[in-house]
């Protein structure tokens, strides 16, 4: 994943509706365009992508889902929406 996905991914962790425009492959270089939604400062966004998880965080985290959705199958326990995407999705 490059920077200006976690960007992205950031920004949307801020504001789920905002919608723009980047031009650049860094935070730092970059220009956003906002289209939909209030502006968000780099600062905020930098911010926000310390706070999200590693690639491998992620990977992990998703695994260990996995298996709980797989031990609630055989012990015959209900699974939560998250469990269930993992095998639908």
């Amino acid at each position: 994943m490059n920077e200006i996905e976690l960007v992205v991914k950031a920004i949307w962790k801020i504001n789920e509706n905002a919608q723009m425009r980047i031009v650049g492959e860094t935070l730092e270089n970059c220009t956003i365009e906002w289209i939909v939604g209030n502006p968000i400062s780099k600062a905020d966004i930098e911010a926000k992508m310390a706070e999200l998880p590693t690639p491998e965080e992620e990977a992990t985290a998703r695994e260990n889902l996995k298996a709980s959705a797989k031990a609630k199958l055989i012990a015959g326990e209900p699974l939560t929406e998250e469990e269930a995407n993992t095998i639908v999705l």
